[in-house]
């Protein structure tokens, strides 16, 4: 199948200059012939299914890590000295994590059938000049589309006719709002999918009025098609914590080789029986082996993820669980992650100031009327104690209600009589009631256009001059994060005055301003307090407008004066390099799209960095995948990016992160206590065995001793160390660095050393044993040795 790319000047030019590249006309549309031909060449107006791996191949790809390479070698040498045990435990081993390891890359791929899900399945399309229900999987560029409130857009659309069109673009460009269109063309050069206007998108939802426009994109073409293209491009990378056992792996199998090669010829040097020191060779490279390792790793990470479950997080993918203790930077949407994801009434200005406190409405004449309009001039519906409607309007309904002005007593003295509804070219809506004193209009919208239709002002009890600065006090409020809307009114209206519009559109008495802003959570301030005391620095990225952004990221401690904010459009003009340099200087990210997202997760990977990525939306799903950990949102969050994500918020809740970070780091801590256990006593094994020869003294132990060791006193004390609680200094600490090793802070001296004192003393035990005549000097052997390593156990449980 072929495939067309987006044209990024569609919203540039008129729609009849479009119609004509594309050879059709709003009132016949395409010729059904021409459709089905158009069809042919460019293929379906779906996302196609990837080629999935097959069952061998994912199996294949999971065996072939070295450390389960390893462990494969060792079972294979336990069941030759025949210990049916210790392969039957490794193979168990094995089999497990090959299955997770399978399934997690089966669960991969479902981010792409549940990003096919979201397209229409039907629509209404006009073809050879009559309305017609068409699959939505044949619709083609050039076709003419009729949405409306509650349907899905079929494809991406250059809009012809808008009636008070809105549609909610969340999902794909991250806006909290639904995005008010026109048909109007938009000179724009340097902007991002949101600034569109004129344009509408395949998987976005229309939620009030209706439109036509004439399709210009389909399928893979599509802004939601190029994010399906992003999802596949992720290139596969191991977790910090892969990647340093695949590493201990290779250092622990080159090592055995090399001293089972020492202690062979040392053994036969010596005059030892070659069978005995071929066995002893053998059983040593098993014990050395920490096969334990898998089982504690997966112990840990399933134990943790339980444990997070607990705490409102999923863990889709379980070496995440880990990969959280790693971060170093935290990617965090705004809306519904920061914030609450619900607007609320944060400022009113009336009577010539500005009160954040609501028990300032109802106490004079300008407040009382505020909250009349407020209550009033709007179309939300309480059934059942749910609010349905706007969430601005459902806001200032709220708002009204808590200040005692509840809508249904109201009607019954002010009952609605005529409205002129909210529309793109009007920005404003307005109810007209009836009162004992007349008619009475109740309008609210933007600043700019219902102060311009205003003759004075309430102020005091009295109407008094317009303020000429009103229009400058709408904008601090906007600079501080807030939605700023008018309320005015106009009573003593006459019946001609009713059913003019021309009339309810002049002489307006202003009242005030309203400010509503989606609130940061309150614990998000803890939240945020503790990455920075545990080194890890938050990031807000959003689709929302960068005053708004840069206001919450203030009010959150995430950004200050001496950080950067950049818009989509500015990183737009960013080569990587010039990004690369900035990325560790800039904190707000605001209307950004799919593709910056990757660009800033690229840049901070190449700086180092660890980073975690938070969203909802489809259009933050290929950066949850590019991400060293994708945190989707559960509540509010779309199919397509709990599925690409690594970890799941079932609260949307950044304090959630916080705590699962904490426990990634405990895992990752319990995961090293035990590396440091079981290496350090297989190194006192290895002393002793190595040192013996040279002083003359016969093999210590015997294979079964060495396998019973491996078995029992390795591996149960390690299991034990996985669920040790975290240390007190846990979230006070910075991030391990991304290549630190696993033998860092000192571990590596300590395994030499201590299972050097261990070898060394159970090496005297013998000596002192042999000395004494006592018959039964390799179970005192045996015994010193198992002794010493649990005493260690206890040692380094802190």
């Amino acid at each position: 199948m072929t495939s067309i790319r987006p044209k990024t000047t569609w919203h540039k030019e008129r729609a009849e200059t479009i119609l004509r590249a594309l050879e059709t006309t709003v009132a016949r549309g395409l010729k059904s012939e021409d459709a089905i031909e158009k069809l042919r060449l460019i293929g379906p107006n779906e996302i196609a299914a990837t080629e999935d791996a097959s069952l061998g191949q994912s199996l294949l790809h999971q065996l072939s890590n070295f450390m389960i390479l390893l462990l494969i070698v060792a079972a294979i040498i336990s069941g030759i000295i025949g210990d049916v045990i210790d392969t039957i435990a490794i193979v168990t081993i094995v089999v497990l994590n090959a299955a997770i390891g399978v399934f997690q890359e089966y669960r991969a791929q479902r981010a792409i059938a549940a990003l096919r899900k979201m397209s229409a399945l039907s629509s209404r399309v006009i073809r050879d000049g009559k309305k017609v229900q068409l699959a939505a999987a044949d619709i083609v560029p050039g076709d003419i589309v009729l949405i409306e409130a509650g349907e899905v857009v079929p494809a991406d659309m250059r809009l012809t006719e808008t009636t008070s069109l809105e549609i909610d673009e969340s999902a794909l460009t991250g806006e909290s709002l639904p995005v008010t269109k026109q048909v109007e063309s938009l000179d724009l050069d340097d902007a991002v999918i949101a600034d569109y206007l004129n344009m509408a998108f395949k998987s976005t939802q229309v939620t009030r009025g209706h439109a036509t426009g004439v399709v210009v994109a389909t399928g893979r073409a599509t802004e939601i098609g190029r994010i399906a293209d992003l999802l596949q491009s992720r290139p596969s990378a191991l977790s910090p914590l892969q990647m340093k056992l695949e590493r201990l792996g290779r250092r622990i199998g080159l090592a055995v080789i090399l001293i089972c090669t020492v202690i062979f010829t040392a053994g036969l040097l010596q005059g030892q029986p070659g069978l005995l020191m071929f066995l002893t060779a053998l059983s040593l490279a098993v014990a050395a082996v920490p096969e334990a390792l898998p089982a504690v790793v997966t112990m840990s990470l399933g134990l943790g993820a339980r444990h997070l479950s607990k705490l409102n997080a999923l863990v889709r993918r379980l070496p995440a669980v880990e990969t959280l203790g790693s971060v170093t930077y935290i990617c965090a949407d705004k809306t519904g992650t920061l914030t609450e994801n619900r607007m609320k009434l944060g400022a009113i200005y009336f009577d010539s100031h500005q009160h954040t406190e609501l028990a300032a409405l109802g106490n004079g004449d300008a407040s009382r009327r505020m909250a009349e309009v407020m209550a009033l001039c709007n179309d939300v519906e309480d059934e059942s104690e749910v609010l349905k409607g706007e969430p601005t309007e459902v806001a200032l309904f709220e708002a009204a209600r808590t200040a005692g002005f509840e809508k249904r007593v109201l009607q019954r003295t002010m009952p609605r009589i005529a409205e002129l509804p909210f529309e793109s070219e009007r920005r404003y809506m307005l109810t007209v009631h009836e009162t004992e004193s007349g008619a009475l209009a109740l309008v609210k919208g933007a600043p700019e256009r219902v102060i311009g239709n205003c003759i004075d002002q309430l102020t005091a009890g009295r109407r008094s001059p317009l303020d000429p600065d009103l229009l400058d006090v709408a904008e601090e409020m906007a600079a501080s994060g807030y939605r700023v809307l008018a309320l005015a009114y106009r009573d003593k209206l006459t019946p001609t005055d009713v059913t003019s519009e021309a009339s309810l559109e002049s002489n307006w008495t202003f009242i005030g301003l309203v400010g509503l802003s989606d609130q940061p959570r309150p614990e998000a301030y803890r939240a945020i307090e503790q990455c920075k005391l545990a080194g890890i620095v938050p990031i807000m990225i959003t689709g929302d407008h960068p005053a708004t952004a840069n206001y919450i990221a203030a009010r959150l401690g995430i950004s200050d004066k001496r950080t950067d904010t950049v818009t989509g459009a500015e990183l737009q003009g960013l080569t990587d390099k010039e990004l690369e340099s900035r990325v560790e200087k800039i904190r707000v990210y605001a209307r950004v799209d799919a593709e910056a997202k990757i660009r800033i997760v690229r840049a901070l990977q190449k700086a180092g960095h660890f980073v975690a990525m938070t969203g909802d939306g489809v259009n933050d799903a290929p950066a949850l995948k590019h991400a060293s950990i994708g945190v989707a949102m559960g509540q509010r969050g779309t199919e397509v990016a709990r599925e690409a994500a690594d970890l799941v918020l079932l609260d949307d809740n950044f304090a959630t992160i916080v705590a699962a970070i904490h426990e990634g780091r405990r895992i990752f801590d319990d995961i090293r206590k035990f590396v440091k256990y079981a290496l350090t006593t297989n190194s006192g094994e290895i002393w002793l065995l190595f040192l013996a020869p040279f002083f003359g003294l016969p093999v210590p132990l015997l294979p079964l001793h060495l396998l019973w060791i491996n078995l029992i006193t390795d591996g149960l004390p390690g299991l034990a160390l996985s669920v040790e609680p975290a240390e007190s200094n846990v979230m006070r600490r910075p991030p391990r660095a991304p290549d630190e090793s696993i033998f860092a802070h000192g571990m590596g001296v300590h395994i030499v050393w201590v299972g050097f004192m261990i070898g060394s003393f159970t090496l005297a035990t013998e000596a002192w044993a042999l000395h004494r005549e006592l018959p039964h000097w390799q179970t005192i052997v045996f015994t010193t040795i198992v002794i010493f390593q649990l005493f260690h156990c206890l040692a380094i449980r802190s």
